[in-house]
């Protein structure tokens, strides 16, 4: 994994922890459910679209650079998804 990439993986956990612990929801399930849905999006962008697509251009260009955030860019929408779920799922059980 990139630093980047890490450094996102960080503040979703911080960020799913912080919105569990305003809406008195388990905190720590909740940032491992956040963490588990970046990581999964994270690993299967990496695997197809950021390998195909690094292949394509090659080592040497700039533009993988660009490529290789892909996968942050992918797990962190996923993660804003799986967050908007879980704040709905709350608002219900409320």
């Amino acid at each position: 994994m990139l630093l980047i990439a890490k450094l996102v993986a960080l503040g979703v956990v911080v960020w799913f922890y912080m919105t569990a612990d305003k809406l008195e929801q388990p905190p720590v399930k909740w940032a491992v459910i956040g963490l588990i849905g970046y990581l999964i999006t994270w690993l299967l962008v990496d695997k197809t679209v950021a390998t195909t697509l690094s292949a394509a251009v090659g080592k040497r260009s700039s533009a993988d650079f660009f490529i290789d955030q892909i996968p942050a860019l992918a797990g962190f929408f996923a993660a804003f998804l799986v967050r908007r779920k879980l704040i709905s799922d709350a608002a219900k059980n409320q």
